[in-house]
């Protein structure tokens, strides 16, 4: 199933608090529960004034349904093709 990256724009992101941020997914979550077992979060990753956060889903359109429902910023939603990481320069 295919994954996606999201940016969220939200401003001071970084600055929410552990009762804020816990909030937020709670909300997500609800929504994932709301919309069946095809769509997944698999995690978030906070800076100053915007969330990325991976999903798998079967199509980017279920991402932004997500999104609408949770009424959560999807900025942009871009399928990751490949992933990589240090051990991908090892031979």
């Amino acid at each position: 199933m295919p994954k996606y990256i999201i940016e969220r724009t939200i401003p001071q992101a970084g600055q929410l608090s552990a009762q804020e941020l816990q909030a937020i997914s709670q909300q997500s979550n609800s929504v994932l529960s709301e919309m069946g077992p095809q769509i997944q979060w698999v995690q978030s990753f906070v800076t100053d004034d915007r969330i990325y956060c991976v999903y798998i889903a079967p199509d980017a359109e279920m991402v932004r349904e997500h999104a609408r429902r949770g009424g959560f910023p999807a900025d942009q939603v871009s399928t990751i093709r490949q992933m990589i990481d240090p051990t991908t320069a090892e031979v």
